[in-house]
């Protein structure tokens, strides 16, 4: 009985080399699979390429809604941010597809899937783990991984059997790309004191010719989501992709990171991400005015975690769904509108309102409208500076010591000792 694979399939060099190696060294029939995430691929070529290499069956699925509502918009609410400055988008799109592979393996009857992951990227432990997680029956290949053919090499072998592959001209960078962001590493970029070729950027201006004129955007979210842009409500993918746009041309959302991967090499890459930057920096300052501080507090110190665990391929595990439901109650009151000033590479927030704002006019203003006891601060202070009076009083000031004096000596401990 012949058996199936299930083929992540992007329609370049790598997975479609794959198809044919699938078939002669594993003897598998290959169903190529190619998810729709918003790279804005010519489907239908790849569709049919896959067929013309010898697939069985070819299928594209259309992603984009459900990477937007489920886990785009989950890891912004969370407030993800590897090492500070990457949105995970290429790391929140691969359990999606995953997923996917494993929901098409189940339906065409299939014993394995494949992926064209390398074994020096993080993307295969994402695809991996997850599968283990979600189907621990199915055998996983990486053929990429297994053959370790140079790009050379893949079209000789492919032009030996007539595989049609894509250009044999090898692209000076290595991209991916979705709806919540784009990233290029290789070529020049491997050399982190070369700074990035303008070519390199596909969704952002530069600051230099970035419009003069500054464009001012209302962000509207319900709990903690996005939800309308200038009052106008729009699904997560258009809301999505009409930032991309407005931010892109602002030079908004460029970033230059030498990141730590997951395998234990650092690595250069360049990511541009305009509309994730901007609804970022529009959540934050909602979160400000919504959140108390010690839910600030908490949910700050779980935000790396967050993000790592969504760089380290862990979405699908319990932990993930611990700290989920953690962050989904915290956006209960996130709810409101926040003005964005996007303008010469930054989205900056300068105006938000919330009917669960935690902020009080009365409380907050110095004019007549104050309403605030001034009194109730000396209650307040004495029992706050109670322990440190008593503190003072007991050793730090015993026997006429004078021990915060500038230049004093480290303490010695008590002189009877």
């Amino acid at each position: 009985m012949t058996r199936k694979v299930v083929l992540a399939y992007s329609g370049g060099l790598d997975t479609s080399v794959a198809i044919r190696w699938l078939q002669e060294e594993r003897g598998y029939e290959v169903v190529a699979l190619t998810i729709d995430l918003g790279n804005e691929k010519d489907l239908r070529t790849v569709e049919s390429r896959a067929m013309e290499i010898g697939a069985v069956k070819a299928i594209v699925r259309d992603g984009k809604q459900p990477f937007i509502d489920y886990f785009a918009f989950p890891a912004l609410m969370a407030g993800a941010v590897y090492e500070g400055q990457y949105l995970l988008a290429t790391a929140i799109g691969r359990p999606l597809i995953a997923k996917m592979l494993v929901d098409v393996a189940r339906e065409e009857g299939a014993t394995a899937i494949a992926h064209g992951c390398t074994g020096k990227g993080n993307d295969q432990v994402r695809f991996d783990v997850s599968t283990q997680a979600l189907a621990p029956d199915l055998e996983i290949v990486a053929p990429v991984r297994e053959h370790r053919m140079s790009r050379d090499e893949q079209i000789e072998w492919a032009a030996e059997r007539g595989v049609p592959v894509p250009a044999t001209k090898e692209s000076p960078y290595s991209t991916d790309e979705n709806l919540w962001g784009r990233s290029i590493e290789a070529g020049v970029l491997e050399d982190p004191w070369a700074a990035p070729p303008e070519d390199v950027y596909a969704w952002t201006r530069s600051v230099a010719d970035a419009p003069d004129a500054p464009r001012e955007v209302e962000i509207g979210f319900e709990h903690g989501r996005p939800a309308t842009l200038d009052g106008h409500e729009m699904d997560g993918v258009t809301l999505v992709q009409t930032l991309n746009q407005w931010a892109g041309e602002h030079g908004i959302g460029r970033t230059d990171l030498v990141e730590d991967r997951l395998i234990g090499i650092k690595s250069r890459e360049i990511y541009e991400a305009p509309a994730a930057w901007t609804l970022h920096a529009a959540h934050e300052a909602l979160e400000q005015l919504t959140l108390s501080k010690p839910q600030l507090r908490t949910k700050n110190s779980l935000r790396q975690e967050y993000a790592d665990l969504i760089y380290n391929g862990l979405w699908f595990t319990a932990h993930h769904q611990d700290l989920a439901a953690y962050v989904q109650s915290t956006q209960r009151h996130v709810t409101g509108t926040v003005r964005m000033r996007l303008h010469k590479g930054q989205a900056v927030a300068v105006g938000k309102k919330s009917p669960r704002s935690l902020y009080s006019y009365q409380l907050a203003t110095y004019d007549r409208g104050d309403q605030y006891d001034h009194n109730s601060a000396l209650g307040f202070i004495k029992i706050w500076g109670l322990p440190v009076q008593q503190q003072a009083r007991s050793q730090l000031l015993a026997d006429g010591e004078q021990p915060f004096q500038l230049g004093t000596p480290e303490p010695q401990g008590d002189k009877g000792a």
